[in-house]
């Protein structure tokens, strides 16, 4: 899928992982996350784009997450303050997803092969290396809420992404290394999974999602 995205010219700017929030594993009869790419074409600023047209996606559902951007390459070895060390900012993001499969009941590599992916939308970016120890902490305990304008909402935080978002990307470090893929480099963007259960979306809604317990401002993004 990389290959032939790479010759219609699309160009890899990082990895998503997916299915990071352990709470959602029965119900997909899965035991862990997944991992894929993120392309030049999928992944914009909130600031850039407010909007996304899903009209022609099957089973849209959004997720509320950790985007994290890299200042240096990371490595399996490396403990979470040293993988810290490779961040240089966090934001909060959208990420919305799909599956042509109805009710999302596939295989895991019909889920990996794409990475049931449409876009990624980031929200303001927060530089962390002034405290990092800091932002640490608040990754790991604060808290999130994901809703949209007809009534959905959804509530977790950072402790739901494999027990907070640098968990998960040291997990996906572990695992490019162990499977030989190709590793993250200086200015890669990892988003880390969703924060909360993932909501059904459709065109017409608007959606916000919230943080407290981290400086990160509250997104919204309208589906058209």
């Amino acid at each position: 899928m990389r290959r032939r995205r790479e010759a219609n010219g699309e160009r890899v700017v990082g990895r998503k992982i997916g299915f990071t929030n352990s709470a959602a594993w029965a119900g997909y009869g899965i035991t862990g996350p997944i991992w894929n790419y993120l392309y030049d074409t999928t992944t914009s600023d909130l600031s850039e784009k407010a909007s996304l047209d899903v009209a022609n996606w099957p089973n849209v559902r959004m997720e509320a997450e950790v985007a994290l951007g890299l200042c240096a390459a990371p490595d399996s070895r490396m403990d979470e303050l040293e993988l810290l060390g490779c961040v240089q900012w966090a934001a909060l993001d959208f990420e919305v997803c799909t599956s042509i499969f109805p009710d999302w009941r596939f295989k895991v590599a019909d889920g990996a092969a794409t990475g049931v992916h449409v876009a990624l939308l980031v929200g303001p970016r927060h530089a962390i290396e002034d405290d990092r120890e800091r932002w640490g902490r608040q990754l790991q305990s604060f808290s999130a809420t994901l809703a949209s304008n007809d009534g959905a909402s959804a509530i977790g935080g950072g402790s739901q992404v494999l027990g907070s978002p640098i968990k998960a990307f040291a997990y996906l470090v572990r695992e490019l290394e162990r499977f030989g893929g190709e590793p993250l480099k200086t200015g890669d963007i990892v988003t880390t999974g969703t924060l909360t259960v993932a909501l059904p979306a459709q065109s017409g809604q608007r959606w916000r999602a919230s943080a407290s317990g981290i400086p990160f401002e509250e997104i919204s993004l309208d589906l058209v």
